[in-house]
């Protein structure tokens, strides 16, 4: 029997509630898409998070997306709202490294990397208003919101979602939502 690389369980997921305070839908909308990430690679053979099934996006595993939501979550909540050293894997020589590493590491503890990001990034979260610049100046765009970023990390997270729900179908025929 192939080793599983996690055992969440679909009650993990809470359901954004229908109405809310623009903050409160912004955070659960966003928590719903990381908890679906796990949900996405629940049981999976560890030796399929590296696997890349697609000829024409070698870099697309299941794997690489789960360290790069990593690395991205670290980038707009610590690096950019914060303004504290960028240190992702990736470089202006390497821009897509942590794809390349995230193909080789084992799942398990690319998901506790990853969750343990999301739990940095909601602390950071707690202490901010939506209203709030970032601390980082972005050359092409500026200064940027915590509104703008968590909109912004709604959309990556789900973006990849969709990558991991065609990534898993592939690897193992599992589907679902």
């Amino acid at each position: 029997m192939s080793e599983k690389s996690t055992s969440l369980t679909v009650s993990e997921r809470v359901d954004p509630p229908m109405a809310a305070d623009e903050r409160t839908m912004l955070l659960a909308w966003l928590d719903w898409h990381r908890a679906t990430v796990h949900r996405k690679c629940a049981g999976l053979a560890a030796e399929l998070s590296s696997s890349a099934p697609l000829p024409s996006s070698p870099m697309s595993t299941i794997g690489g997306i789960v360290s790069h939501l990593r690395w991205v979550e670290a980038f707009w909540f610590e690096v950019v709202m914060l303004n504290q050293p960028d240190v992702a894997p990736y470089s202006v020589e390497d821009p897509d490294a942590e794809f390349r590493i995230g193909a080789r590491r084992p799942l398990d503890e690319l998901l506790a990397e990853y969750a343990a990001q999301c739990e940095r990034s909601r602390e950071i979260t707690s202490r901010l208003e939506l209203g709030n610049s970032s601390r980082r100046v972005l050359t092409e765009r500026g200064r940027v919101t915590l509104r703008w970023v968590l909109m912004h990390m709604v959309e990556e997270t789900a973006r990849h979602n969709g990558h991991l729900d065609v990534l898993r179908e592939l690897a193992d025929g599992t589907t679902g939502e």
